[in-house]
């Protein structure tokens, strides 16, 4: 009795191992992976203790270059890194533009005190995006001054990089920033073709997609509930509803876990219509959202012929060089 369970038990994992081995699936890329840069090219942090609300500004790590987060120069930097995308935030501002700036808040980052979304893009124009940054607890601040009139709106910059990509990140919790933003996407084609993703907020990424269905995007809640999903189903090879159409993230250290990691499960994933990103560990990063792969010794450990995105907060270090 005891010889047939173990044989059928032998089955099983045997039958469980063809249906989830990589082994048969050809890889998706015969290229290096495609990066997705956080913030364009920027100042990078530590992240102890991190939580949402920190000022990141004023835990910088010693600058090797004067690029600040989410400006037309960041944004060109990464592009010529070898970014295929670059993550921007955005805030609808009380004259109906959409400020790309990171803090719900102007006080850490610049000389202005106030909450983003409530002051005009016209003063936000205005602003030095340079002015809180510090390496050394406020001793010396060595971007203050150089990012004077940097903080752009949306529109600008979709115009700056026309042949540019860019994922959106909502800060806020409001549905009228998805409408205003699926009317001004509709209305200019060109732009909808830029916006490639959305994520964040969930009420304005989903009020986007209501207007636009065709449209990738993820939030904390959809990342999570495609990802256990996968968990209780996929050994089938089936993907569950919450993976389609969508973009899955997922962090490095878990997806050794997921059933048919690498190549199996990027290709169910792709036949379902989404788009894996591949993000650092999460181990110990605070409460700030996932880290980048951002180093080369990070970036071997991505399975060859990946075709997803490869997520990074150090684009400068990897991108053209692999």
């Amino acid at each position: 009795m005891l010889k047939k369970i173990l044989i059928i038990l032998a089955v099983l994992i045997a039958a469980l191992w063809l249906r989830n081995t990589s082994l048969f699936t050809s890889p998706a890329s015969d290229g290096p992976p495609q990066f997705i840069a956080h913030r364009g090219v920027h100042q990078t942090y530590h992240r102890e203790d991190l939580e949402r609300d920190t000022c990141t500004a004023n835990r910088i790590y010693p600058p090797t270059h004067d690029f600040i987060e989410n400006t037309l120069p960041s944004m060109q930097a990464a592009f010529d890194a070898g970014a295929d995308v670059v993550e921007i935030d955005v805030h609808l501002t009380p004259d109906g533009e959409f400020a790309v700036f990171h803090d719900w808040t102007l006080d850490c980052r610049t000389e202005a005190e106030g909450q983003t979304n409530k002051t005009p893009m016209s003063v936000l124009r205005t602003l030095d995006a340079g002015y809180g940054y510090t390496a050394d607890n406020g001793q010396t601040f060595p971007l203050r001054g150089k990012g004077v009139g940097m903080i752009r709106s949306l529109s600008e910059v979709l115009d700056a990089f026309p042949e540019g990509r860019f994922l959106i990140n909502f800060k806020s919790r409001r549905a009228v920033e998805g409408r205003v933003l699926a009317e001004m996407l509709e209305e200019n084609p060109r732009w909808r073709a830029q916006v490639w993703g959305v994520y964040g907020g969930p009420i304005p990424s989903e009020a986007l997609v209501e207007h636009i269905p065709d449209m990738l995007y993820f939030t904390k809640a959809s990342a999570k509930d495609c990802l256990i999903d996968y968990a209780l189903i996929g050994w089938s090879s089936h993907v569950p509803k919450s993976c389609h159409n969508t973009l899955v993230p997922v962090p490095a250290d878990y997806a050794p876990l997921l059933w048919g990691w690498p190549r199996a499960f990027e290709a169910r994933m792709n036949a379902a219509g989404s788009t894996v990103i591949l993000f650092g560990t999460l181990g110990g990063t605070g409460n700030d959202g996932a880290p980048g792969i951002d180093t080369p010794s990070q970036l071997r450990k991505v399975p060859k012929g990946f075709g997803g995105y490869v997520w990074t907060d150090r684009i400068e270090s990897l991108g053209d060089d692999n």
